[in-house]
């Protein structure tokens, strides 16, 4: 046995992988499918996985502009949480987090989720009102969470700056252990594979450049690579679900802005677990790679570019180094950007639109990562069923004619 895994280890190593199995089909567009993904993240594959395995709907086609894994999916600090305040939220986020905790099984692929916990430290006695009331806030709801004090916060990460005469002193935490970490690109790769297996097609290098709508009812879509039919389109394209709504002649209330995240030269594992802070704006894990995983928040200008600004990038280094002050040393390695789209009350926007058969999955602003496996098990409902489930049904796109936003600026503390 031995013998024979030494050959086929030699033998894939120089076939330059000629002999490789494609984890997913390739095919050729068909003209039309009972149901079109657009957009093929994290998000729309598991749109399309949920659409076949939960509603039998497998004559699906999921099409993307560029490559699997090439977009915001790969372009995160890959944190899993559910710890949010307002119940609508917290619930849609909850279910996320409990397919989270069997996806690994469910599609038979590791996507290394990890959980080892999510601290949101509080620096001030407003931050530590506010942590308790979201913690209670979440036990209301099922949600495991606990307050941390600043002793039991040195304890559990010694290399913390806990001390009184910071410039942004730690006065304690909230802690959600369930919460953690997965590979982002595993994620997609997970999906697409399972999906295909259900018979999808994942059709990449395909840019849809127009809707068809006639009637009030969409019909198709105009692609790089030929015009598609369908009467039911889910649109997942995160940061360019704006671009995709004026071809529909529809105006979204989002914005999209570009995310920066960096990692640092590996260095020996100092640091098991995730670390938020709201006040200095700047949130840390390391990678199994022993790499540091650093973000903040968005950048003010609107845009699309997959990139950042420097006093950005100043500014959480300053907070990581303020939190960690024996990371002053360790070298960037590379940085990138995502596309954010965030909406008014920072909540995102799962529904159907005013076209009939035309459906809308944006506005997850930097939360999107989180809730990739909750949300594509939520639109897979809504677009089988033409209705939202109970969980989505509060973000509709009716709420910002209603009133009724679910506020989440801010209230579990970095929004990421």
């Amino acid at each position: 046995m031995k013998r024979y895994s030494a050959f086929s280890l030699l033998r894939n190593a120089l076939s330059h992988n000629r002999n490789w199995r494609p984890a997913w089909r390739n095919p050729e567009p068909k003209k039309s499918y009972d149901a079109i993904v657009v957009g093929g993240g994290g998000h729309g594959l598991a749109t399309a996985y949920y659409l076949a395995k939960e509603h039998g709907i497998s004559n699906v086609a999921v099409l993307e502009k560029g490559w699997i894994g090439g977009g915001n999916t790969g372009r995160n600090t890959t944190i899993v949480r559910s710890n949010y305040l307002w119940t609508e939220a917290a619930l849609l986020y909850e279910k996320s987090m409990k397919l989270w905790e069997g996806l690994s099984q469910d599609l038979n692929y590791n996507v290394m989720f990890s959980q080892r916990g999510v601290y949101n430290l509080g620096h001030s006695p407003q931050d530590m009102r506010d942590i308790e009331r979201r913690v209670n806030a979440n036990r209301l709801n099922g949600i495991d969470a606990e307050v941390i004090s600043v002793a039991e916060l040195g304890k559990a990460i010694p290399y913390l700056n806990v001390s009184s005469s910071a410039r942004y002193p730690v006065l304690g935490a909230s802690l959600q252990r369930r919460g953690g970490v997965a590979r982002h690109d595993a994620v997609a790769w997970g999906f697409a594979r399972a999906a295909d297996a259900l018979g999808v097609d994942i059709i990449e290098q395909c840019e849809v450049t127009g809707m068809e709508i006639r009637g009030g009812k969409v019909t198709g879509v105009r692609t790089t690579r030929g015009p598609i039919a369908s009467d039911r389109i889910g649109v997942v394209v995160a940061g360019h679900a704006g671009v995709l709504a004026k071809m529909a002649g529809l105006r979204l209330p989002i914005e999209s802005h570009p995310l920066q995240a960096f990692v640092s030269e590996p260095i020996k594992p100092v640091l098991d677990t995730v670390v938020m802070s709201g006040a200095v704006h700047g949130y840390v894990s390391q990678s199994d790679k022993g790499e540091l995983v650093i973000g903040s928040g968005i950048d003010a200008y609107n845009g699309y570019g997959q990139r950042g600004s420097f006093p950005v990038i100043e500014h959480a280094m300053q907070a990581i180094i303020e939190l960690f002050p024996i990371f002053s040393r360790v070298r960037m390695l590379r940085l990138w950007g995502g596309i954010v789209d965030v909406a008014p009350d920072a909540c995102p926007i799962v529904s159907k639109t005013p076209v009939e058969g035309l459906y809308f999955n944006c506005g997850w602003g930097t939360g999107g990562f989180k809730a990739t496996p909750g949300s594509g098990w939520v639109f897979a409902h809504t677009m089988a069923h033409g209705e939202a489930h109970e969980l989505n049904a509060p973000f509709s796109l009716e709420r910002f004619s209603s009133g009724a936003l679910v506020y989440e600026h801010g209230a579990a503390a970095v929004a990421h």
